[in-house]
């Protein structure tokens, strides 16, 4: 059963001389309780891609449903709250002035919801912390505690999807793992579904059923997490791709 089914989506920016598309015509489906993952070289439209799905992009061509519900480049509140989106850097995506209960009520707010402190309680929880980092402000917190908050405010509507940009580009390797096996337990706890942006192809075999490669805004191959690991690719530029990483891609496969 495929959760979010994209058809011929197209994104370009500009006019004129300074028409550019960025995204051309690309179509996927991701199935419920997949991680999806979207890897190229920066500029490639990966996170293009990610920004139409969540609605921050607003000018797009072609069609996407999520859970069944055709949207358009504007949505609504329900569903916006269906899928919710998880950022690079985890300071910059935090307001520096408001305690981390601040950040996480606000959401709650928008939408109405009740049970708001143990909500706010429960979630800090979920991703490992203490309920009393509510009270901390982003500064006093490590990069790895920061991307927790982050990854807490995406899951306080209790969203059915996350869309990952890059979440562990910015953070030291030792924490990286941290981050992914989080990402991977809450995944399997909440059966939750993932579209995972990143350049990195080690991140993506950690993490991801499926895999589309990205070059110059096209889909030039999509395919599994096995044959990542086994190098049974098939396009010239997946392999360059994986040769860049030989060496970080685990040979023995994990998880999944």
């Amino acid at each position: 059963m495929s959760i979010i089914s994209v058809n011929d989506l197209a994104v370009s920016f500009g006019s004129g001389n300074d028409f550019k598309q960025v995204v051309k015509n690309v179509t996927f489906e991701v199935a419920l309780g997949e991680t999806f993952g979207l890897v190229g070289e920066s500029g490639c439209g990966k996170s293009t891609v990610l920004g139409a799905l969540a609605g921050r992009i607003k000018r797009w061509n072609g069609s996407v449903s999520i859970d069944g519900d055709e949207v358009g480049p504007k949505r609504s509140r329900a569903q916006l709250a269906k899928q919710q989106m998880v950022f690079q850097d985890p300071f910059g995506s935090l307001h520096p002035r408001h305690t981390i209960g601040r950040t996480l009520l606000e959401p709650l707010e928008i939408h109405g919801l009740n049970r708001r402190e143990e909500r706010v309680e429960q979630v800090l929880r979920d991703v490992g912390l203490p309920p009393s980092f509510r009270h901390r402000f982003p500064h006093q917190l490590s990069g790895g505690q920061r991307q927790r908050v982050a990854i807490a405010r995406a899951l306080i509507l209790e969203p059915k999807i996350l869309l990952l940009d890059e979440p562990t580009s910015a953070l030291d390797v030792s924490i990286q793992a941290e981050i992914l096996n989080l990402l991977r337990d809450l995944r399997e706890r909440s059966n939750l579904t993932y579209v995972l942006v990143s350049h990195d192809m080690a991140v993506i075999a950690h993490l991801c059923n499926r895999v589309a490669v990205m070059q110059d805004g096209n889909f030039v191959e999509v395919t599994t997490r096995e044959q990542l690991l086994n190098g049974s690719v098939q396009h010239f530029y997946t392999k360059t791709l994986l040769d860049g990483s030989r060496g970080y891609i685990p040979k023995t496969k994990m998880p999944a």
